[in-house]
């Protein structure tokens, strides 16, 4: 539960203390300390477990970076929210390289704080979980139950909720990826294992979307292109988060996060793989996805119609695409259509 976690809040100005204060208490959080000083905040974390940092950048002894690297170099798990009047870019990257998960600029307002607050929360309580699943998985994996099978699950969509929290993507996009890819594995031969790993590993596809800025994640007009080199990270954060782990699911997760926006003809990123140098996994999630993408609304689109986005993955066979999976999605296309049918989105149901 995100209301467990602990919660660490460090500004030299009284006033801003007891503002974040108040808009924790209206959201019934109670698992917070305040400190007014930056050494005095960094002494407590040495001896007390801290889940969420919430620091003020400007401030006297250790400024607000100073203080994210020294937790860091103790509690490397911790996730934060840098607070700053001073839109600098320098800043910010220095703060990004040193492992700051969000931003908010002053004046702070409540609702943004809020929402920053519980999207923070929802990742950690994310992360705790995939922690602990991975420490205990080879003890659980000798007492392997059907009870076992279900926390499997149950961390898998967890972890897919927290890619939503940040990406204005729905569940149904998030079932339409999966179903399409489950019968795109199928059409492909894989066993039913393999099926249902890729059935639930690609949800994780764009989990580290979690570490863009809404501004770039929610702009309604074309990204910059340096906004979208920074858009083109959540591969590398994906795998990151998915990493090291003897779990099936979070390993095949794992390369999709990583490799499924990478092209046919070695033209995607982040590594420019070609043809069957990317993970067949990978290859399979590029054509459920970006056909979902184009089926779907967007804060910078409208959606495309079932046919228009048809064609376009047959104009771009052997270009984007695998080919083989192409033509295997095109010859499925009336379950397709189902998939599609059953998981429309609701402005989109006639």
């Amino acid at each position: 539960m995100i209301h467990d976690l602990n919660i660490l809040i460090v500004d030299d100005e009284i006033v801003n203390t007891i503002l974040l204060e108040e808009l924790m208490m209206q959201d019934g959080y109670t698992n917070y300390t305040v400190c007014n000083d930056s050494m005095e905040a960094y002494n407590y974390i040495l001896t007390n477990r801290i889940d969420v940092l919430i620091t003020d950048y400007n401030m006297p002894q250790l400024n607000g970076i100073d203080l994210l690297k020294l937790t860091k170099s103790v509690n490397p798990e911790l996730v934060s929210i840098m607070i700053t009047a001073d839109n600098n870019s320098e800043m910010m990257i220095e703060a990004l390289e040193v492992g700051v998960t969000e931003f908010l600029l002053k004046p702070i307002f409540p609702i943004t704080f809020k929402l920053r607050l519980k999207n923070i929360l929802e990742v950690k309580s994310a992360l705790n979980i995939t922690k602990d699943f991975n420490k205990n998985l080879d003890t659980q994996v000798k007492n392997a139950t059907k009870a076992l099978k279900e926390n499997e699950l149950e961390v898998l969509e967890v972890l897919s909720r927290a890619a939503e929290y940040k990406d204005p993507e729905t569940a149904s996009h998030i079932a339409r990826v999966a179903h399409y890819s489950r019968l795109m594995a199928k059409k492909y031969g894989l066993s039913k294992e393999e099926q249902e790993i890729i059935f639930y590993a690609s949800p994780l596809h764009d989990i580290g979307k979690i570490s863009i800025a809404d501004s770039i994640l929610l702009k309604p007009g074309k990204l910059t292109s340096q906004e979208f080199e920074d858009m083109k990270e959540h591969c590398k954060t994906g795998k990151a988060i998915l990493s090291d782990t003897k779990n099936p699911y979070l390993i095949a997760g794992e390369a999709i996060s990583l490799t499924h926006h990478e092209k046919y003809n070695g033209k995607g990123y982040p590594q420019g793989l070609e043809a069957e140098d990317i993970p067949l996994h990978g290859r399979i999630v590029a054509v459920a996805d970006v056909f979902d993408a184009l089926t779907s609304i967007r804060p910078y689109k409208k959606a495309w119609s079932f046919e228009d986005a048809t064609n376009l993955l047959i104009q771009e066979k052997g270009q984007h695409f695998d080919p083989s999976i192409v033509e295997l999605f095109i010859d499925s296309i009336d379950e397709v259509r189902e998939i599609y049918d059953t998981f429309a989105e609701e402005s989109l149901k006639a």
